[in-house]
């Protein structure tokens, strides 16, 4: 007889019995079996919901079952915390984004006590507290945070009125980089608010220097807070001197604020759309330029250190068709990381939002910006130097070894 019909076979000789026996008792058993059956239903829910549904469980027990084995079966003893740390890292290390990572609770610490050390020009140190605001850790002598008064205690909850109770350090540290040319203001849990001045310590990510050839040379380090205005500026001034084309370097250039990027896009490219960054839930926020422009011949370098919003303007220049693009590829890291802390004290350093251009090319997606002149300097470290410049018809150098910038400046002419 098959398994099957042995089993219905038991269930007719089950309910033939409950429906012998005396009614009361009948019932009484009929309502324990609905009890038990309706709390083992809601317990096995419960426990799917816990995890996300049935998948994830089944997941989970997986990965029980592994270490049961391994507990049970391998022949050196396990350190169990190690193993889940690499089990941990494992899944993300499996989502194949290079940009984000797992970090245990040691190197989540380690993590926030470096991150937080880099508001430039600021010189204070901040972590993230329970009840929402950000406590100050440490503060550098002589810094504009200590000259402005700020102390090892203090907690921060707002800049400029802007409340931080609900920001991420990610984000706190985006607000607080937006404002590092100018004074600001931090709003405390106690005490009156400290103004903070930044304008003092600011230097310039902009260089710019009028060729021999008359092509203007603009030089970008960073795109931090003010680096639009600075580039605009030097453009300007360059265009005075009768610049007749312009160079812009990108070169080493790591990203910075997406705004200073659409500002920047907006004084040299005619209207459309400049970029586009979505979300996890397809939420986009889309930049567009308007009718103003830089019409000049021009040449856009780039490498493999230029990152993420810089990656973001040359993408954007390309696709307009407005400058030839020359040196080497990117590398693609334009999406955005945000840090989520775990409940054993661990953290997730986790791509939540990427950028888009115009045309909704995913540039992280398609590896970085290609250019279309690939060149490679022999000597990485002449990137920028145009000293020796003759400024003759074929725009060559005499004695500058940088062979992007020298093949720019000769196609330019």
């Amino acid at each position: 007889m098959s398994l099957g019909r042995r089993l219905l076979y038991a269930i007719l000789r089950f309910f033939r019995a409950v429906f012998n026996i005396p009614v009361r008792f009948k019932y009484v058993l009929i309502a324990l079996l609905l009890v038990f059956g309706g709390t083992y239903f809601h317990t096995q829910r419960t426990m799917y919901d816990n995890v996300g549904g049935k998948s994830d469980y089944d997941e989970a027990m997986r990965y029980i079952e592994i270490k049961n084995v391994v507990d049970r079966e391998y022949i050196d003893e396990v350190d169990r915390s190690t193993m889940g740390d690499n089990a941990a890292a494992a899944m993300i290390s499996g989502l194949g984004d290079r940009w984000s990572y797992y970090m245990s609770p040691n190197e989540y610490k380690a993590f926030q006590l470096s991150s937080t050390g880099e508001y430039a020009g600021i010189g204070v140190a901040i972590l993230k507290e329970e009840g929402g605001g950000f406590e100050v850790i440490s503060v550098n002598m002589d810094s504009p945070a200590a000259l402005a008064g700020l102390t090892a205690g203090m907690v921060i909850t707002s800049v400029d009125g802007i409340d931080l109770r609900d920001k991420t350090l990610d984000q706190a540290r985006t607000l607080i980089r937006s404002r590092l040319n100018t004074k600001f203001t931090l709003g405390l849990s106690r005490g009156d608010p400290i103004e903070v001045d930044c304008s003092g310590v600011y230097q310039s990510s902009v260089h710019c220097r009028l060729e021999k050839t008359m092509a203007g040379y603009v030089q970008i380090l960073n795109f931090e807070a003010g680096t639009a205005q600075d580039a605009i500026d030097g453009i300007e001034e360059l265009l005075n001197q009768g610049a007749s084309a312009l160079v812009i370097d990108l070169r080493g250039n790591p990203g910075g604020l997406a705004t200073e990027v659409a500002d920047f896009l907006n004084y040299l490219l005619p209207s459309g759309t400049l970029f586009i960054q979505r979300d996890k839930d397809g939420h986009e926020d889309v930049t567009t330029s308007d009718g103003m422009c830089i019409q000049l011949p021009m040449a856009v370098l780039i490498n493999g250190d230029t990152y993420a919003e810089a990656e973001v303007c040359a993408a954007a220049i390309k696709e307009y068709q407005w400058a030839t693009i020359l040196g080497e590829p990117t590398t693609g890291k334009t999406r955005t990381q945000e840090t989520i802390a775990l409940s054993d004290g661990s953290a997730i350093r986790l791509s939540t939002g990427t950028y888009l251009t115009g045309s909704r090319m995913d540039i992280s997606a398609a590896g970085g910006v290609t250019p279309e002149y690939i060149i490679h300097n022999t000597d990485p470290s002449s990137a920028g130097t145009t000293a020796g410049t003759t400024g003759e018809s074929t725009g060559t150098g005499a004695t500058s070894t940088d062979e992007q910038l020298m093949n720019a400046l000769k196609m330019l002419s």
